[in-house]
Parts: structure tokens; sequence; C-alpha cells
């Protein structure tokens, strides 16, 4: 019984931590779009303001979008790592492996023997 209770726990903070990294993704997702709406008004109201440009001439400014590109490609990566490729070369993928690894040795052990 003190092992099934152990694995029930090591599920429980598994699953917590995941639930913690989905929640700091969201997060950092809410931040970039929110951040990235004010700077990108800012620019084009500047744009329009200062430089006299039109708001077709604003809105194709690079400047309004390069902080879009620039931070979604850590926007992006911090996706792939929460739900993508992350979960692939993770510690738990590494724990796979090795029971993966011990149990076909365990198995050409058998076989050995048995012969």
């Amino acid at each position: 019984m003190m092992k099934q209770d152990f694995l029930e726990e090591q599920r429980y903070l598994k699953a917590k931590k995941k639930v913690k990294d989905i929640k700091g993704f969201y997060s950092h997702f809410t931040v970039y779009i929110v951040v990235n709406l004010f700077l990108s008004s800012i620019i084009i109201v500047g744009l329009m303001n200062d430089d006299g440009d039109s708001f077709e001439d604003a809105i194709s400014n690079f400047g309004v979008y390069s902080t879009w590109l620039f931070w979604g490609i850590g926007v992006f990566f911090h996706w792939l790592g929460v739900f993508g490729f992350g979960n692939l070369l993770s510690k738990d993928w590494e724990d796979r492996k090795i029971k993966e690894f011990m149990e076909k040795d365990k198995n050409r052990s058998q076989k050995m023997l048995n012969k």
C-alpha cells in the first residue's frame, strides 16, 4: 500500500507541475498580446502624428510588427516546451526510456535462463 501511495503522490506532483507550466504559458501569451497591442498602437499613432503618415502607411511599417515577430518566436518556443517537443525530451521521457531498456534487458536475460 505504501508504494501505491507513493506512486499516487508522484502522479499528483507531476500533474501539478504540468498545470503550473500551462498556466505560465497562458500568462506569458496574455502579456504578449496586451503589451504588443499597446506598443503597436503607440507606434501607429506616433507615425501618424510625428511623421505625417496615413493610417495605411503607418500599419505597413515593419516597426509596428517587429516586436510581435521577435517576441512571438519566444512565445512559440515556450509553447513547444509546454505542449510540444518538450514532452519528447523531458525527464519523463528519459525515465520511460530507462524503464523500456531495463524491461528489454530483463526479457533477454529470462530468455537466456530458459534455454
